[in-house]
């Protein structure tokens, strides 16, 4: 069997979004309270907007995900037909199960009907907390085997576990020969240039420091750097040491110029990647410019700027729509 990501190391998504609707449509629909005065019953998926996505990065699978839920319900007030949504404007992969909204609107409310707003959230809406809290592992539990391969099927000399031990003198001495022979025998890269423009609600200032605060890389990272360094001359490198390069210039607010590569380029080669923070009235455009991106890299450097530098800012810090 040939392994297209050995050893589960390079960066590898799913999205999610189809499988979420039918998801919520089986755990959620159907879920009803009733006493002797109230009843109300979860009828109907109204809409699921958002991104859910499953990723592997060096050999761990995790979530992101940010999505609204609207849920139709009905009921009766003693007697009375109610019908109504309850809306969940934010269900996300950091979302602890006690910090779920839920607004609850009736059609055609009146005096008779109004009671059942809080008897949906006493007695309908701990059910949905227990129920949304249980998506995330489950997410992962249905799809993380989708984007990994099983650790058995796992044949490079190079995996974690031989890592820990010695290779192999054969296995040694042909990886040395291999990688001697592909530094004596292969020409420079072809390169080209890049530009991605990113657009992000908040301001230059927030955005400039949300690229250079070690904490806030942290968080939207999902890990610590293995280094960081943000000055002139620093270096750095972030997800698991996939990426990395070296601070050339900073402009407080206005613009950060470093060198940057993939772990898989050639050793030794850099590109140069440019970011210009341009406040607007209410929004900043980041115009990213790479150059010396290696040809045939230009999908795989776009796609992992935007999924895991773009997309997983705005989840973490609420900078705007996701990509």
């Amino acid at each position: 069997m040939v392994l297209h990501n050995p050893n589960n190391w390079h960066w590898v998504d799913k999205n999610c979004v189809e499988w979420s609707k039918t998801y919520f449509q089986s755990k959620l629909i159907g879920v009803t309270a009733s006493d002797s005065k109230f009843s109300a019953t979860i009828t109907k998926l109204n809409s699921l907007t958002g991104d859910v996505d499953v990723n592997q990065r060096k050999g761990k699978v995790i979530s992101l995900f940010d999505i609204k839920v609207v849920l139709d319900y009905e009921g009766a007030v003693d007697g009375t037909e109610v019908k109504g949504a309850i809306t969940i404007p934010e269900i996300a992969y950091d979302t602890e199960e006690d910090d779920y909204v839920f607004e609850v609107s009736i059609t055609g409310e009146s005096k008779e009907t109004f009671p059942i707003r809080a008897f949906i959230r006493d007695n309908l809406v701990p059910q949905l907390r227990t129920k949304l809290a249980a998506f995330g592992p489950d997410l992962i539990e249905t799809h993380g085997k989708d984007i990994q391969h099983p650790v058995t099927e796992n044949k490079s000399v190079f995996t974690a576990s031989n890592q820990a031990s010695p290779i192999p003198r054969s296995a040694a001495a042909s990886s040395v020969s291999s990688t001697s022979a592909s530094k004596s025998s292969s020409a420079a890269y072809n390169t080209t240039t890049l530009r991605l423009d990113p657009v992000f609600n908040t301001s230059a200032a927030e955005l400039y420091t949300t690229f250079l605060d070690p904490g806030r890389v942290t968080a939207w990272t999902r890990s610590p750097p293995v280094k960081f360094s943000p000055v002139k001359g620093g270096e750095y490198a972030l997800f698991g040491g996939n990426v990395s390069g070296k601070f050339i210039d900073l402009v407080e607010n206005k613009s950060i110029e470093m060198s940057w590569r993939l772990k898989d380029w050639k050793p030794g080669h850099f590109a140069n990647l440019n970011i210009v923070f341009d406040q607007g009235q209410s929004e900043t455009k980041a115009v990213v410019t790479w150059k010396g991106v290696p040809v045939g890299q230009e999908d795989v450097t776009k796609h992992n700027f935007e999924e895991y530098y773009v997309k997983s800012i705005k989840l973490t810090f609420g900078f705007g729509a996701v990509l």
